[in-house]
């Protein structure tokens, strides 16, 4: 398997994804008048562990918007299995669905194929995490090759209030060449 790096400071592409609510997204763009936007990308309904991160991120969701922060959820699952996930979601952000093979790769993202039918159908992203800026930069990321490694919801909101207070003129990290 080839994998791509995606590296903090690139611009995040610009894709667009269905959403349970009918609507559509693009990944990288802030809505809601926030500046700054976290895509939190998941394996999709069969996993537990990502149900409950999500469920997670609902709660201090608040939080995120206060720092001018919004919040969008992907996955590849297809429109039924998405719309069939939010009965256990407390998820008031975007949910989008349907990520390509392709989209995954241009993302940096580990994929994973399914241990068997009753897992899932398709292969799936495994989880990640950006946080662009409002240049369109990714400012944080996190990607992980399984379900058991993402970032500390709290730990994260409080690097990033510390990132988006000017005083601390933080730069992005990890781009030395």
């Amino acid at each position: 398997m080839t994998l791509s790096k995606f590296a903090a400071g690139d611009q995040f592409p610009k894709i667009q994804l269905p959403t349970v609510n009918d609507g559509t997204i693009t990944l990288g763009t802030p809505q809601n008048g926030a500046d700054w936007r976290m895509v939190v990308v998941y394996r999709g309904k069969h996993c537990p562990l990502c149900t409950r991160y999500l469920n997670e991120i609902e709660k201090l969701k608040e939080q995120f918007r206060q720092l001018g922060i919004d919040i969008v959820a992907v996955s590849a699952d297809s429109e039924s299995q998405a719309r069939g996930h939010m009965a256990e979601l407390k998820a008031s952000y975007p949910i989008g669905y349907g990520l390509s093979i392709e989209q995954m790769q241009q993302l940096g993202l580990y994929i994973s194929n399914p241990r068997s039918p009753q897992e899932t159908d398709h292969p799936f992203a495994e989880p990640g995490l950006y946080v662009i800026n409002d240049k369109g930069q990714v400012q944080v990321l996190d990607i992980s090759n399984g379900p058991f490694v993402r970032p500390e919801l709290e730990v994260l909101l409080s690097g990033l209030a510390f990132i988006r207070n000017p005083e601390n003129n933080y730069p992005i990290r990890g781009t030395y060449e």
